[in-house]
């Protein structure tokens, strides 16, 4: 039985539309979340993994809306190999291929994700495969890029998330404090309905063939 760990609300959402069935839980976008999240899905006897949702370009070959269906997650200074048939049912055929690189911290600025790049040619970077990756159990990952690799992320990304949703006293204090953030939250948030048209686009496609 495969189990589905996403970042946010809106993520579970849209893969909701394809998989009604299957057991999901979000991490809520923090490291904890996500191994709590893991734990839950095992309780629920699933014996596959999903990563799903949104990823940070690392490369800017990656532009926001590329669809990846990673071949490995680098995570803890190694490469762990996604599983080529789970990756198949996921449309690997049909997205770009490449690593998936696992921080349990925000990677806010271009200048560390160039470096990213350079230490470990991972396309772009998330908060939940590593997780997975370390479960034991096969798992594919199926991750669209949602932001620039050559532009830093407004400040507001960090205190604008709770619970997997918007969190708009934070989205405010934020843009108090740094106003002049507001043309680069506009910029983010178009290149995050361009990836989530993209990943919609895809599973419409290539519906997961569980």
């Amino acid at each position: 039985m495969l189990g589905i760990l996403a970042g946010l609300k809106q993520e579970a959402r849209l893969i909701r539309r394809f998989l009604p069935d299957a057991p999901l839980a979000l991490s809520h976008a923090t490291p904890e979340g996500a191994r709590q999240g893991v734990e839950r899905l095992f309780r629920a006897g699933v014996t596959e993994l999903l990563s799903f949702g949104c990823a940070g370009s690392l490369s800017p070959e990656a532009p926001p809306g590329t669809v990846i269906v990673a071949d490995h997650v680098h995570h803890e200074n190694r490469n762990i190999p996604c599983d080529p048939a789970l990756s198949q049912m996921f449309g690997s055929a049909f997205a770009r291929r490449g690593g998936i690189l696992h921080s349990d911290a925000l990677v806010e600025f271009a200048s560390e994700k160039a470096r990213y790049f350079t230490e470990t040619h991972c396309l772009a970077v998330d908060m939940e495969s590593g997780v997975v990756a370390q479960s034991g159990l096969p798992f594919a990952v199926l991750r669209v890029v949602c932001d620039d690799a050559t532009q830093d992320l407004p400040p507001a990304v960090k205190t604008s998330v709770k619970e997997g949703a918007v969190y708009i006293p934070g989205l405010i204090g934020s843009l108090v404090r740094h106003p002049l953030q507001i043309g680069g939250l506009i910029r983010l948030g178009k290149e995050a309905a361009l990836a989530q048209r993209a990943m919609a686009s895809f599973l419409q496609a290539n519906p997961p063939q569980t």
